[in-house]
Formats: C-alpha cells, sequence, structure tokens
C-alpha cells in the first residue's frame, strides 16, 4: 500500500525540488485543492502559470516556474504549516503574518483557499496550510 497521506507536502516539495533543479516546470497530480494552491501561487507572482494536463486518469497539473534574471527561483521559501498528524486551524484574528507582511501564508477557509490576507479582509479563520516567501 503506497498511498500519498499529504497530497499538499507532495505538491510543495514537487516544486522545491524542481526548484533546486532549475526546471522550468514540473508536473503534479491534480486535485481541487492543489489547483487553488497553484492559483494563489500565480495570483501572488511566485510561478508564472499552470495548465491542467489530460492523462486518462486524475489529470496533472503543469506548473511553470519563475526565476529572476541570474536564475534565482522567485520562490525563497515554501513550507508546510498544517499536518496530517498535526493540523493548525487559527481564528480570524490570530491570522499569522509571514516576514512581517512580505510573504504569503496559505490558509483553507469555509470559504474556500485564499491568502492570509484575503482571510484577515473577511474575517474568517481556518486550517493554515503552507507559508511562502
Amino acid at each position: 500500500m503506497s498511498g500519498l497521506t499529504d497530497p499538499v507536502a507532495d505538491l510543495l516539495t514537487r516544486i522545491r525540488n524542481a526548484q533546486m533543479a532549475s526546471l522550468r516546470y514540473t508536473d503534479v497530480p491534480a486535485s481541487k485543492l492543489k489547483r487553488a494552491i497553484t492559483e494563489i501561487l500565480v495570483d501572488k507572482g511566485y510561478i508564472r502559470n499552470f495548465i491542467n494536463v489530460d492523462d486518462g486518469k486524475q489529470g496533472l497539473l503543469r506548473i511553470y516556474l519563475k526565476y529572476d534574471r541570474k536564475g534565482n527561483p522567485a520562490i525563497r521559501e515554501l513550507t508546510r504549516v498544517s499536518k496530517p498528524g498535526l493540523r493548525r486551524y487559527v481564528r480570524a484574528g490570530a491570522l499569522p503574518r509571514v516576514r512581517n507582511g512580505l510573504g504569503t501564508a496559505i490558509v483553507s477557509t469555509s470559504r474556500g483557499v485564499m491568502t492570509d490576507k484575503e482571510a484577515r479582509r473577511i474575517n474568517v479563520g481556518g486550517e493554515v496550510l503552507a507559508y511562502v516567501f
């Protein structure tokens, strides 16, 4: 039995590994949660773009990575916060600020997956999935 226990950690690890290898893109098995996280990364400018690739099964997300002129990745740090063994839930008033507002926390709320700034604006808490800087 080789089931994947933490698909979000798998997504983040694949992005980190592809950036360390200076790859142009990486393929990740698709899901609604992964697609929502990837959309946030595109909106915030951490990755260039992503497309849905049909593989005859659940599909793939092809994530195109972003680098600066010197070849350094746009994402300096990508950290999983809430894990299957230890979930991290926060109220709206206790939402974290990543690097004093320079980074982004990705939060899964009752209104969908969003950034910490959006969740703070609509006054809703949830599970903190990851930090991006």
